[in-house]
Parts: structure tokens; C-alpha cells; sequence
């Protein structure tokens, strides 16, 4: 068993890395993305240099810098600067979840402007506009849905973890 600094099997983290980051590709994220995201969260403080992820994951510097990337976009890590040096490193914030569906939100309502205007484009008493509409209802429906859930949350956040 190989420990680190923590105490902790490193073998076992890596495993758990691994199998958490395959997790996610089956549920949709790139590979190398899925893997900086796992390595960030399993980290004691949250924050990584891209050095750091090359290292623990055993992957290139372009590799990093294409999953930060995504990750950054995608709202699940933030990018900062290390104090008093140019070096960047990598937060996962405790609420990337929240910012990560928060994201989604934006782009639930543009698919509801595109819908309508499909509505108003097929007519609403067509076949293709009826499933249009009902396709609009749906997205409303769980828009509805994100924002009361999200509500609900930061109420249990705060009740379980506290305030930052």
C-alpha cells in the first residue's frame, strides 16, 4: 500500500478515480474530462495545477489543458491563479453540481424559444406542431422543476453542510 500525505492508499484513490470517472463517460462526458473532474474531486483541498493532474493521472499537459477546457465551460471547475505565481491551478467548487445545472438551465430555455417558433412555424393544430407543443410543455414542466428542486437544495445544503 502506498499512502499519501493524508494517509490514504493511493492505489485506492486511483482506483476510485478510475471507476468514478468511468461513471461518468457512461453517463455522457468525455473520457479525459470525466477523469480531471474524479482526480479534482477526490483531492483534499479541491485544487490541482495542471501539473499535478498530469502526474496523478499519468496524462499529458494536452490532455489537461483540453479537459480543464471543457470542464471550465461546462461550469463544473473554476481556473485561477496561484498566489504570487503565473501558474494556473484548478478548483472544484463543493456547488459544481448546482453551477453545472444552473448551466443547463440557460439551455433549456433556448430550446423552449426554438420550440415555440416551431410551434408558430408548423401551426399548432398540426401533427408535427401538437408534438412541438408537447415537447414545449415538457421542458417548461422541468424547467419549473430545476428551479424549485435547486431551492430545495440550498435549503438542505445549508441544514447539512452549513454556510460557507
Amino acid at each position: 500500500m502506498t499512502e499519501t500525505a493524508g494517509g490514504r492508499d493511493t492505489e485506492a484513490v486511483s482506483k476510485f478515480v478510475e471507476s468514478f470517472a468511468a461513471q461518468l463517460v457512461e453517463a455522457g462526458m468525455q473520457r479525459m474530462p470525466a477523469r480531471v473532474f474524479a482526480a479534482l474531486l477526490s483531492s483534499d483541498e479541491g485544487v490541482l495545477t495542471s501539473a499535478e493532474l498530469g502526474e496523478r493521472l499519468q496524462i499529458s499537459p494536452a490532455a489537461v489543458s483540453g479537459a480543464v477546457r471543457y470542464l471550465t465551460m461546462t461550469h463544473m471547475i473554476a481556473r485561477e491563479r496561484e498566489p504570487g505565481s503565473r501558474r494556473e491551478r484548478y478548483r472544484v467548487h463543493g456547488d459544481q453540481w448546482y453551477e453545472a445545472l444552473t448551466n443547463r438551465e440557460a439551455v433549456i430555455k433556448r430550446w423552449e424559444a426554438a420550440l415555440r417558433e416551431g410551434v408558430a412555424s408548423l401551426g399548432p393544430d398540426t401533427p408535427a406542431g401538437r408534438r412541438m407543443a408537447e415537447t414545449l410543455a415538457f421542458f417548461e414542466f422541468v424547467d419549473e422543476e430545476i428551479a424549485a428542486m435547486m431551492e430545495r437544495w440550498r435549503t438542505r445544503r445549508e441544514q447539512t453542510f452549513g454556510t460557507d
